[in-house]
């Protein structure tokens, strides 16, 4: 069953063009190790602040992709352009 992770962050204004180009920059990176990478999708929320879903084909893979991250030096140079960083895990039960 596929299933999400998502981060709700804050970004400076002047730093979201790099972060969209940092962030494309790591999508690649973790797809070219786990493709069970399907999707992501990052939204900008009335109050400003981002939502970044990634989809994932199942839980192993996203695990799997989550246990390696310390390999991904493109997750740090992403994420230090964030604030006030939440995230949660989801299962996806239906798609209309």
């Amino acid at each position: 069953m596929q299933v999400i992770r998502t981060h709700r962050y804050s970004v400076e204004p002047g730093d979201l063009e790099e972060l969209l180009r940092r962030r494309t920059t790591l999508i690649t990176a973790i797809r070219g190790a786990h493709p069970g990478l399907a999707s992501t999708q990052l939204v900008r929320l009335q109050d400003g602040t981002y939502q970044d879903t990634w989809f994932w084909a199942d839980t192993e893979t996203m695990e799997a992709a989550l246990a390696a991250i310390k390999d991904f030096p493109e997750a740090p140079a992403a994420m230090s352009l964030t604030r006030d960083n939440a995230v949660q895990n989801g299962e996806v039960v239906a798609v209309d």
